[in-house]
C-alpha cells in the first residue's frame, strides 16, 4: 500500500477509535477502508465519491487530506501533528456518515461511484443498449401477453409449493435463527486451545485440523448470509490453525493474541455488543494480511 492510502486509512481508523460503533457501523468502516486500499486511482475515486450524496461530506474532508499529502509543502517533521489534526477533523464527518449509511447503502454507493467513471461515449452506448433492451421487452410483451402471464403464475405456484412441501430445515443450510449458536459454539474451545498453545503445550494436529474445518465452514456460512467481517475473521483463524499444524507459523504470543482478536471480533459482532472493538479489528486484519502470502504445505 502506498503512503497516501496508508495515511488516509490510518486516519479513518484513528477517527473511528473515538466513536462508539455498533455492528453495522464497524462493517461500514471496514468497507470504507477496503475501498480506499483497493483503489487504483485514489485521487479520482475521492472526486467521484464527492458526487455521491451519502459520501460527499466525508469525501470533501478526504480530499483536503489528499491535497495536503500531495502538496510541495509537505513537512515530514510536522506530519505526526498533522495526522492527529486530520484524524480529529474526520471524527465528526465520519460519525455523520455512519449515522445515515448502512453496509448495504455503502456498497450501493461504491457501485455508483465506480460507474461514474464511465466516459460520455460509454454512457451513451449503455443508454442506447438499454433503450434497445426496453423496446425488445415491450415488443415481446405485446406479442405474447398470455404466455408471459402464465409464466409468472407458474413461478409463483412453484414458490408456494416449495414453502409448503419443503422441510423446515434444509440439511445444507442453517436458518438465521440458528446462526448465532452455530457460530459461537466452537469459540470457547478454540480460545482454550490457543491459551494452551501460548502456554507452551504441544499442538494436536488432529484438533487443529478439526477446528480449521469448522471455522472454514462457518466462514462460508457467514459469507453466504452477507456478514463479510465475520467471514473474514473465520478465514484468518482457519488458515492460521492449518499453518500452525504444518509448523509454517509458530504459536508465539503475538500470533496467539492476534488470533484471539479474531475470536473477539466474531463474538462481539454476532452478539451485537455495543462496545468499541476497533483495536481488535485492526489487529485481526493486520494479522490476516501478514499470513496472506504464506502458503499451506500440500496446497
Amino acid at each position: 500500500m502506498d503512503f497516501i492510502k496508508q495515511y488516509i486509512v490510518q486516519s479513518i481508523s484513528a477517527a473511528s477509535n473515538n466513536l462508539r460503533l455498533t455492528t453495522p457501523k464497524i462493517e461500514v468502516v471496514a468497507l470504507l477502508r477496503e475501498t480506499i486500499i483497493k483503489s487504483e486511482n485514489i485521487e479520482q475515486d475521492i472526486k467521484r465519491m464527492k458526487k455521491i450524496t451519502e459520501l460527499s461530506t466525508l469525501a470533501i474532508r478526504l480530499n483536503e487530506i489528499f491535497n495536503y499529502l500531495t502538496s510541495n509543502q509537505l513537512d515530514l517533521f510536522k506530519i505526526s501533528d498533522k495526522f492527529k489534526e486530520h484524524s480529529q477533523y474526520l471524527i465528526k464527518d465520519l460519525s455523520s456518515m455512519l449515522d445515515t449509511v448502512s453496509p448495504a447503502i455503502f456498497k450501493t454507493a461504491v457501485i455508483k461511484m465506480q460507474n461514474s467513471g464511465e466516459t460520455a461515449a460509454d454512457q451513451a452506448q449503455s443508454e442506447k443498449q438499454q433503450g434497445k433492451n426496453i423496446e425488445l421487452l415491450r415488443t415481446n410483451a405485446e406479442a405474447e401477453p398470455a404466455v408471459e402471464e402464465q409464466a409468472v403464475r407458474s413461478e409463483t405456484e412453484i414458490e408456494k409449493e416449495k414453502l409448503i412441501l419443503e422441510d423446515d430445515k434444509d440439511e445444507d443450510d442453517v436458518f438465521f435463527q440458528n446462526y448465532e449458536s452455530e457460530i459461537l459454539k466452537p469459540i470457547r474451545q478454540i480460545d482454550k486451545m490457543l491459551k494452551n498453545l501460548s502456554g507452551g503445550n504441544r499442538n494436536n494436529p488432529e484438533e487443529l485440523n478439526n477446528f480449521a474445518e469448522i471455522m472454514q465452514r462457518n466462514g462460508e456460512l457467514s459469507a453466504k448470509i452477507g456478514f463479510d467481517i465475520i467471514a473474514n475473521m473465520h478465514r484468518v483463524i482457519s488458515k492460521s490453525l492449518l499453518l500452525i499444524k504444518t509448523r509454517d507459523l509458530m504459536p508465539g504470543r503475538e500470533v496467539i493474541e492476534s488470533m484471539r482478536a479474531c475470536l473477539i471480533v466474531i463474538v462481539a459482532v454476532v452478539r451485537g455488543k455495543e462496545v468499541d472493538i476497533t483495536s481488535y479489528l485492526n489487529r485481526a486484519e493486520e494479522f490476516g494480511k501478514k499470513i496472506q502470502s504464506i502458503k499451506i504445505k500440500g496446497n
